[in-house]
């Protein structure tokens, strides 16, 4: 997980902020890696795309997963761009939607009914971000991948806009293989991601 500032422009300062993402990250069991930008001042161009250039390669990521651009956050809307040029040789890139997003319109959708729970409870540690701000409500993240789950008939999913996803279907069963009984196609496709791609939670 790349978390390109440290907030320390919130209300809670520096240390609250970093020791809030450590303990969000450690709720996912997320490797954390800092970068090296001030709050509210990512900037759009090179040196941002090279801050996740160098993570997208050290950690070998196959999937990158970042703010959608449209955003009123200056630092989310920068990462975004960031990320996506980042990506540039990978097949999968997926944005998530935040707080202040100002559009989304997702179209590839992941089953997150086992892990809203392990979600919820990485956005608690960010108690001075979500507890304490009116813009962050867990119950209106928990009801949005409720909607989402009904887009994708679905009791909960993620729903994320991707410029381009490519699903490998060569290891499902009756792909240059026997082909399975007829009416019985089983089989389950978990994205993987070798990094998550974040200014923050």
């Amino acid at each position: 997980m790349l978390v390109l500032t440290p907030g320390e422009l919130g209300p809670q300062g520096l240390t609250s902020r970093i020791r809030e993402q450590e303990t969000a990250a450690a709720v996912i069991g997320a490797r954390l890696v800092w970068g090296p930008f001030t709050d509210g001042s990512i900037p759009h161009g090179r040196e941002s795309v090279q801050a996740v250039d160098e993570v997208v390669a050290s950690v070998r990521a196959d999937v990158i997963y970042a703010h959608a651009p449209a955003d009123t956050h200056q630092d989310h809307a920068a990462t975004s761009a960031a990320a996506l040029s980042a990506g540039r040789r990978l097949s999968r890139v997926l944005f998530y939607q935040s707080p202040s997003t100002t559009s989304f319109d997702p179209t590839v959708f992941v089953n997150v009914e086992t892990t809203l729970g392990h979600k919820l409870d990485a956005l608690r540690a960010h108690w001075s971000q979500v507890m304490q701000c009116a813009m962050v409500d867990l119950e209106t993240v928990e009801v949005g991948a409720r909607y989402w789950g009904s887009r994708a008939k679905l009791a909960y999913a993620e729903g994320f806009e991707s410029p381009r996803f490519v699903w490998d279907i060569g290891h499902l069963p009756g792909i240059g293989a026997a082909a399975p009984a007829a009416g019985h196609f089983d089989t389950t496709e978990e994205a993987s991601a070798s990094d998550l791609v974040s200014r923050r939670s």
